[in-house]
């Protein structure tokens, strides 16, 4: 059974940090590209970050760009974003995203992440 646990939401006041992290299974995670996708309250899911299957490139949204870095361990199977200098508007749920070149891919069922006083 192919699962996609994530952790480490919460509640931050704004300028704060939170690490989430991904917990893979029932898959090969080391061949798979992998991303955070964030929904604000109220909007449409938004990509945030991407990370390679060996972990060499990586890519931001703009609005997250110096404040947040994703990172894998492929020996531990997990995928991390730590989030530095949190915004209000970083609020949201936050899913982890598995895609295999050839097409398969899954999604975590995510984790609550609110910025505020």
């Amino acid at each position: 059974e192919v699962q996609l646990v994530e952790s480490g939401g919460g509640l931050v006041q704004p300028a704060g940090s939170l690490r989430l992290s991904c917990a893979a299974s029932g898959f090969t995670f080391n061949r798979y590209a992998m991303s955070w996708v964030r929904q604000a309250p109220g909007k449409g899911l938004e990509w945030v970050s991407s990370i390679h299957s060996d972990g060499a490139d990586t890519t931001y949204v703009d609005s997250v760009k110096g404040r947040f870095t994703i990172s894998r361990d492929n020996a531990k199977n997990t995928l991390y974003l730590q989030m530095n200098s949190l915004k209000p508007e970083d609020t949201g749920v936050y899913y982890c995203y598995a895609k295999h070149w050839l097409g398969s891919d899954y999604w975590g069922q995510g984790t609550q992440v609110t910025v505020s006083t």
